[in-house]
């Protein structure tokens, strides 16, 4: 258990204007840029939209905009994190953080994961929808023998993601709704993230993270694939490469962390209000632009 944790976002949270009030981010976006390639600050302050929901563009954003977002931590006076995690791209935000991976490696992986990830939504018609109401068992339930399709995200009780190839995901959703589900909602996504559809962006991603340093964080970082605070490099690089078709433990991670306090940093305030559903008595405080 801690009493403090740093939380990051993941996908889905981003919109144009992100970061532009933050004094950090300019720099940031900066060095960003010169990596990419591409002018990533244009991209998150004017947009347009369409742009910057390409996940090879979001993706590297996201790390920036939650690195920035530190800044205001800093300036605050935030007390310091004892331990760290982030929602499914988020992880690699929060390992920035902890020092396991370089601000620069964070940003090329990212981008990678994002082309990689783009090329399997292409490939194969697929994407994601959210079981509101069902509990895990069930929402198993759902999924088995439906085809290639799985649970992609436990984000808190009742709060459930499926993602799988674009059929068997329909058979899935229907069957939730037999087994009592409230919602079965559509996410507005490119594809399958965390599922089986995302096999080729896995293998694609270890090569890149073989070639990568991770280093030992100073703070441990909970691993979505097991929910575990992980300081081994070596383990480290296990988590990030299978985390892409995984299910993202994030109501196991939060419990097994057990904070009383946490920060998240990033757009949306969707952590925030998953936090409250796993554990009404911790603090929250979000921090997606320069006032907290």
């Amino acid at each position: 258990m801690v009493n403090v944790a740093y939380l990051f976002a993941g996908q889905g949270a981003q919109a144009v204007g992100m970061g532009k009030d933050l004094p950090a981010a300019r720099p940031l976006f900066d060095r960003a840029s010169a990596i990419l390639g591409f002018d990533l600050a244009k991209v998150c302050f004017e947009g347009p939209a369409e742009e910057l929901n390409r996940t090879d563009r979001c993706q590297p954003a996201l790390l920036v905009h939650g690195i920035a977002c530190l800044e205001v931590a800093k300036a605050k006076g935030f007390p310091e994190a004892e331990a760290a995690a982030g929602l499914s791209l988020g992880e690699y935000t929060a390992h920035v953080f902890a020092g396991s991976l370089t601000f620069e490696d964070g940003v090329r992986l990212l981008q990678k994961r994002g082309a990689y990830m783009q090329e399997c939504c292409d490939a194969t018609p697929s994407g994601m929808i959210s079981i509101l109401g069902l509990d895990r068992d069930k929402v198993a339930q759902a999924v088995e023998g439906q085809g290639d399709v799985g649970i992609a995200n436990l984000n808190a009780p009742g709060n459930i993601v499926i993602s799988g190839e674009a059929k068997a995901l329909e058979r899935a959703a229907a069957k939730a709704k037999e087994l009592g589900a409230k919602r079965a909602i559509p996410l507005k996504v490119a594809g399958a993230y965390h599922s089986v559809v995302m096999k080729g962006a896995q293998e694609k991603m270890k090569a890149e993270l073989a070639a990568v340093k991770i280093s030992r964080p100073r703070i441990p970082v909970y691993a979505n694939v097991n929910a575990k605070p992980l300081t081994d490099p070596e383990e480290i690089r296990a988590a990030l490469a299978s985390q892409i078709c995984a299910s993202v433990l994030w109501e196991d991670s939060m419990r097994a962390m057990g904070a009383s306090k946490v920060f998240e940093f990033g757009p949306g305030r969707v952590l925030a209000g998953l936090m409250r559903k796993i554990d009404e008595k911790a603090e929250v405080v979000s921090v997606e632009g320069a006032q907290p």
